[in-house]
């Protein structure tokens, strides 16, 4: 069985609304909902694991009878942190691959999972990424410099993994340095293997994002 621990844990506060990112409105229906059904429809035997603040969760459940929202879906609460929430997840899947995925990237494609899924269950694990178009210039000591863009890559979800692997890297004591799941499976010296994403996955956090969401959105 496949697994998806769908982080959703943000208040708004870049959006500017009172209302949390992930329940903001797109076409329809609220952002939440557009990413669990990315899921379902590529695998509808997919174990569902939502990871909501507590607080948020009555408002999740008003929601579900509000749009009729009926894919199953086991709701649990999160942490402090976004390596807690996801711990608290992990407890509640049962799957032999488990992927991780932002509540608020409800544009990432039926391909992008399913090559995430297909080279995690061969390798291990697997991060989906983007090359950086841009040129960077680094800043330090009050100085700034180019640096090589090739050399850097943007790094999206759903981050994929072994059951096995996932589960003893979440063994670790929380770490500042972990700002996704895979710098915390990398951490337990696992290599961490990069696939193509896909362009539209982006990560919904300001008013803009969600005017571009919107276009994608089919």
């Amino acid at each position: 069985m496949n697994s998806i621990v769908i982080v959703a844990g943000g208040k708004g506060k870049r959006m500017g609304s009172n209302v949390p990112k992930q329940f903001l409105v797109l076409k329809n229906e609220p952002v939440i909902m557009h990413t669990i059904r990315k899921f379902y429809n590529w695998d509808n035997r997919c174990e569902i694991v939502l990871v909501l603040p507590f607080s948020q969760k009555t408002y999740w459940e008003n929601l579900v009878k509000e749009y009729n929202f009926n894919i199953p879906v086991l709701v649990t609460s999160g942490g402090n942190t976004r390596f807690h929430s996801v711990k608290n997840g992990l407890s509640k899947t049962s799957g032999d691959v488990i992927g991780i995925h932002d509540g608020v990237r409800p544009l990432v494609s039926e391909e992008t999972i399913k090559n995430c899924f297909d080279v995690a269950k061969k390798e291990g694990n697997a991060t989906p990424c983007l090359p950086i178009n841009d040129s960077l210039r680094i800043v330090e000591n009050n100085a700034n410099r180019t640096v090589d863009r090739s050399k850097f890559y943007k790094i999206q979800t759903p981050q994929v993994f072994q059951r096995s692997v996932l589960l003893k890297a979440f063994e670790q004591e929380f770490a500042e340095e972990f700002t996704d799941d895979a710098s915390v499976v990398e951490k337990t010296g696992e290599v961490i293997q990069l696939i193509k994403g896909n362009e539209e996955n982006i990560k919904i956090t300001r008013p803009f994002d969600l005017k571009i969401a919107e276009v994608f959105l089919k």
